[in-house]
């Protein structure tokens, strides 16, 4: 069934945890995740703006059952490319005049205004500053009172005494150019993968990072340690106090590379993408305090063995919406469509996968329903997605960060028109 994915997606009942423990007679040997509401069937349809057998990923396990595919409709966006020829862009935001000020994982905050591409970078990070492997300048977000502050945030990697750390900082602009303002968290874990990278501003108005696990997986388990966990600051850099965990950023814990973070826009509910160990790379629904198993569980474990509690960190497990089977997505952004025909519908980046998945909800509005493949290998690897307030759709490509075949004008950013 060429073009069709089969995805797992699973319901966890009491009564299902009951069957297996009586299957397997290990009721002692376990602990068992929180249920889960209702079973979801994601089928996908054939890529949308690709030929047919445009790849397939294929679930481990047969879904219970199947709701119907999306019927498969051309796009409603026209592409025009905004800047080509970029080295490695990670993150993006635009400001409320309508500049797109983006970083490029090398080291350059960049700016295009007014549909044209700056040639002068905004900013140029140097020593200490740390560019190996995945690490470098990832994040970046505007402050929503950018027009009055014009502050914006940047999360990098740099080098102390030796050690590969991350940081956050707070930057303040002028005429396309940007200055120092304040350290706003530093001293995350960091290496050369696994170094999450991701700020948000979130409906309350805080600061939100995915720091990755620095390829030290115990310590996400570690709620001591900010590695492995979706942090949740004030954009002073405070601790707010209706966080989780007293007098920590900590938000959620047990998460091995996160790097998706977007709110869905009508009930607020934080959702996140994850790159999994090998495979299985995780859709999650973000609970104040949850623990997402990494390392003691992945993909469809339900369960956390006797052996391995002493490593368990605190918070009620929570299994992923959804996850990539056997096949590897390397999702990176995500961003939730506001306008047109795919309103309330979620875009996740593909890196490995070379594409943009489309994620339809149930009613219930964060349930999967169904995954749909789009751009399915035209671009190459996809970092990242987001939404412009005129419903466009912004696209960034990273066919240069030493895991693509670039071509002559890559990397790019590309708008999505709207044709409706």
């Amino acid at each position: 069934m060429n073009g069709i994915i089969r995805l797992n997606v699973w319901m966890i009942t009491t009564a299902m945890s009951m069957m297996l423990t009586a299957a397997t007679g290990c009721s002692d040997d376990s602990v068992h995740t929180e249920p889960s509401s209702s079973a979801v069937t994601a089928p996908s349809v054939p890529a949308a703006g690709t030929g047919s057998g445009a790849g397939s990923t294929t679930s481990q396990h047969k879904p219970e059952s199947q709701s119907e595919a999306i019927a498969n409709k051309s796009i409603p966006y026209t592409q025009e490319v905004l800047a080509s020829k970029l080295n490695v862009p990670w993150d993006m935001d635009i400001a409320p005049d309508g500049r797109i000020f983006f970083t490029e994982r090398g080291g350059l905050v960049r700016v295009i205004d007014k549909g044209k591409l700056v040639e002068q970078p905004v900013y140029r990070f140097e020593t200490p500053f740390l560019q190996e492997g995945e690490s470098g300048l990832l994040g970046l977000a505007i402050d929503p009172d950018f027009t009055n502050n014009h502050a914006m945030y940047v999360y990098h990697t740099y080098e102390e005494s030796g050690e590969t750390r991350n940081q956050v900082l707070r930057m303040i602009e002028s005429d396309n150019q940007l200055k120092l303002d304040k350290v706003i968290i530093d001293k995350l874990p960091g290496a050369r993968t696994h170094d999450g990278g991701r700020v948000k501003i979130g409906p309350d108005g805080l600061l939100y990072i995915t720091s990755g696990d620095a390829g030290k997986s115990s310590i996400a388990q570690d709620v001591s340690q900010f590695g492995g966990k979706i942090l949740r600051i004030h954009t002073d850099g405070s601790i707010p106090q209706d966080n989780p965990f007293p007098d920590s950023p900590v938000y959620s814990l047990g998460h091995r590379n996160p790097q998706g973070l977007a709110w869905h826009p009508v009930t607020g509910k934080l959702f996140s993408t994850e790159h999994g160990q090998s495979a299985h790379d995780e859709f999650n629904l973000i609970v104040p305090g949850a623990n997402y198993g990494w390392p003691l569980m992945e993909g469809d474990d339900s369960e956390v063995a006797v052996k391995d509690m002493s490593k368990l960190g605190p918070g009620t497990l929570k299994l992923p919406l959804v996850h990539s089977g056997n096949e590897t997505w390397a999702p990176s952004g995500i961003t939730f469509v506001t306008k047109g025909p795919w309103k309330g519908n979620l875009l996740a980046a593909n890196l490995r996968g070379a594409q943009l998945l489309r994620v339809v909800l149930h009613s219930d509005q964060q349930s999967i329903g169904q995954l749909e493949p789009l751009l399915k290998n035209e671009l190459g690897r996809v970092r990242n997605v987001m939404e412009g307030s005129d419903g466009s759709i912004y696209i960034m490509t990273n066919n240069r960060d030493g895991r693509g075949t670039p071509g002559a004008e890559d990397d790019l950013i590309i708008r999505l028109k709207p044709t409706f």
